[in-house]
């Protein structure tokens, strides 16, 4: 778990190498094994100097969340917990020797707050290692000295936003910014170590901190501060709504940290930390958006027994935004993708959306030229359906029309392998009903991708109802592949993200024909959590295809259609005032070409506001359970299968806050009985819509949670 050996010169070697686990991780055994090497070695007369370093492939990772959440449960044991890691830290910074981190790999969370501990960090010349603390996006605050070292090492103005954002950067970047001191050839990394331990280090090895006269760079005290902490908390506050108490103690951390004296300054970080660690933001984040994620990643609910699907060569039929966006993933991913459409300068159109992407990292220094090149290489944009042969599985993109969908989807078999997939990025159609144009059904299943999709990083997978296990199993292959975190749902009108997406959007809409003035909406929808208000989003998504989704929709169902309070709204809007969207400049908002968007004044007179309007509270309530509610009846139909995958894939998805941990998450934070009686009162109020259905009432009549586990 850690090696320890001293060389001839009295160089010390502490590494990082924990057998059972993919990657080294700091808990309880880990950190008595390394706390035993440390004061070993400080202890050792014989010992000049110490390298820490890692037989990994990485350094470490940080702490191991599992082991995290179950101490935080006694807040006393845990505090004292905390203070024992800082004295440990501590008793490095002051061993009177030197010691140096000698950082093989991605250093994250605690194991870069080791090499902070440490008085000299070299980093090996590795691009895809990552080096930060990236606590504040899963709730939490960097507990082993984060929060004091980074401020007195850069100065605060450059260390709070690498903290407050869980900034993680690759060598060369940290040692712009001064979080590390060298980056050499990964072969040199320990003779370098070494060489420095040995040389300046045994002069060099007390920390500024604890040298006489040492002041923080940019304290609270001083101008710069002062204007540094006015400035980020006015940011902060605008940016949370104070809805993330993690960020909150970030910034009182290195407030009160830089008014005194490191050891002070640590014992405040520890309280600060294990307060984070009680609150149910964190515990939300730490399950979602990294357990739950986490397991998806690793395909946690792929068919078993099936061989796993290696691909070569992809078509896309449709070259739009959408066919554009995963021609990009898929080649950026390193497959041959053929990129059809009606025309070759569509087509050819489709392709240079990759090309200007590339244009874009090539300036900001993340690609060269010949990157640009080879991956270009890969995408062949065509007219002929010839060319899809060879193809292990082909992706419609096209208009959301049947008869199209169809008409391509019997050329493109045509070409295709028997054993080859064909798949629909439908947002809304369902995929039983496309697949019906199939010869081959079990072959056929759905990938629904967000938009931009070099942005997104979901993608959302529907099993039709004659989809084989094999396909879902070969699907969940090619998200991996290009790597995109997949959630599996079965088919039904808007699959899960579409569907109680639109909820969201759709209060917004009913709201603003109920009196409530668009601003209040809009604003209470940032505040609730959601990153933009029901109406900017309308206007994203475009009202038009809104509006004709809802037309499909009635003529489908016929009878059994259930129109709501949007459609007149809707129906104004793109039929008589012609407002389809912000891809016409108009729509709720005004899209002037040389300013901001504004909400459009004409609405005062379309949807004039109620002289009385409703309170926060109530629109946040109606904006947030409305998605809870419509997620239970996912949950209860079927739709969703697992509720790691509702939580996962309505934060990622749509955006839904974080730290409410997702829509599920959501209900058992509220707690599942006052849920549904809070939910049954708004019922009576704004309608059935809100009616808590009968999985809910179950589980309230019995006392049960979703993640009671």
């Amino acid at each position: 778990m850690i090696d320890y050996n001293v060389d001839g010169d009295g160089v010390a070697t502490i590494t990082w190498n924990m057998a059972d686990r993919p990657m080294n991780v700091m808990n309880g055994e880990s950190l008595a094994a390394f706390r035993d090497a440390v004061y070993r070695a400080i202890q050792d007369k014989a010992v000049k100097g110490v390298i820490i370093t890692s037989a990994k492939s990485d350094f470490v990772a940080g702490a191991d969340l599992v082991n995290l959440l179950k101490e935080s449960k006694d807040a006393a044991k845990a505090l004292q917990n905390s203070f024992a890691l800082q004295k440990l830290f501590r008793d490095i910074e002051k061993a009177g020797k030197p010691f140096v981190a000698a950082m093989n790999g991605t250093a994250l969370g605690g194991g870069y707050e080791i090499c902070l501990a440490c008085h000299r960090r070299i980093a090996a010349d590795n691009p895809k290692a990552l080096i930060g603390l990236p606590e504040a996006t899963i709730g939490l605050l960097p507990g082993a000295g984060g929060t004091q070292r980074l401020p007195r090492m850069i100065g605060v103005s450059k260390a709070l936003p690498m903290i407050l954002e869980g900034k993680k950067v690759d060598p060369k970047t940290a040692l712009g910014l001064g979080m590390i001191d060298e980056v050499v050839a990964p072969g040199e990394l320990l003779s370098r170590a070494r060489a420095w331990l040995l040389g300046d280090g045994q002069h060099n090895h007390v920390k500024p901190w604890d040298q006489k006269g040492f002041r923080v760079p940019e304290a609270a005290n001083t101008p710069k501060g002062a204007q540094v902490f006015t400035a980020g908390n006015a940011m902060l506050h605008a940016k949370t709504f104070g809805n993330y108490p993690n960020a909150q103690y970030i910034m009182s951390c290195v407030y009160e940290g830089t008014l005194v004296d490191i050891d002070t300054g640590l014992k405040i970080e520890s309280r600060y930390f294990v307060a984070c660690t009680q609150s149910k933001e964190a515990r939300n984040m730490i399950r979602s958006l990294f357990f739950s994620i986490g397991e998806a990643n690793k395909l946690a609910n792929r068919p078993k027994n099936v061989p796993t699907q290696t691909y070569t060569r992809i078509g896309i039929l449709g070259a739009g935004m959408m066919g554009a966006g995963i021609a990009w993933a898929a080649s950026s991913a390193g497959l041959q993708v053929v990129l059809l459409d009606s025309t070759q300068e569509a087509a050819e159109k489709g392709k240079a959306y990759t090309a200007g992407l590339l244009d874009k990292r090539i300036k900001a220094k993340r690609a060269s030229e010949a990157d640009k090149e080879k991956q270009l290489g890969l995408i062949k944009p065509t007219t002929s359906y010839d060319d899809l042969k060879g193809c292990e599985l082909v992706i419609e993109a096209v208009f959301e029309d049947r008869a199209i969908k169809a008409d391509v989807t019997k050329k493109a078999e045509a070409q295709l392998e028997p054993t080859a997939i064909f798949a629909s990025n439908t947002s809304t159609l369902p995929i039983t009903g496309l697949a019906e144009a199939s010869a081959r059904p079990a072959n056929f299943i759905g990938l629904h991708f967000f938009s931009p999709v070099d942005k997104m990083p979901l993608v959302e997978i529907i099993r039709g109802r004659q989809t084989s296990d094999e396909t879902l199993a070969r699907a969940m292959d090619f998200a991996k592949k290009i790597r995109k975190t997949p959630i599996v749902v079965n088919d039904s009108r808007g699959f899960y993200t579409s569907r109680v997406f639109a909820t969201y959007v759709t209060e917004g809409l009913t709201m603003l024909a109920e009196g409530v003035a668009p601003a209040l909406i809009e604003n209470v929808g940032r505040m609730a959590g959601m990153p933009v208000g029901p109406l900017a989003l309308a206007d994203e998504v475009s009202l038009e295809l809104m509006h004709r989704v809802r037309s499909q929709a009635k003529k489908d169902l016929g009878a059994a259609y259930k129109a709501d309070g949007s459609e007149p709204v809707l129906q104004l809007m793109v039929e008589k005032l012609g407002r389809i969207g912000k891809k016409a400049g108009k729509g709720f908002y005004d899209y002037p070409a040389d300013g901001r968007k504004r909400l459009w004044p004409g609405l005062a007179q379309h949807f004039p506001a109620k002289p009385e309007q409703p309170a926060l509270e109530d629109v946040i309530k109606r904006l947030i359970y409305i998605q809870s509610v419509e997620t239970a009846r996912c949950l209860e139909e079927k739709v969703v299968i697992d509720i790691r995958d509702a939580d996962v894939g309505s934060i990622m998805g749509w955006g839904f806050p974080p730290f409410r941990g997702g829509t599920v998450s959501n209900i058992d934070t509220v707690g599942v009985t006052p849920f549904v009686a809070e939910c049954d009162k708004m019922a009576q109020v704004y309608g059935p819509r809100f009616a808590p259905p009968k999985l809910l009432r179950e589980m309230a009549e019995q006392g049960r949670s979703f993640y009671a586990a």
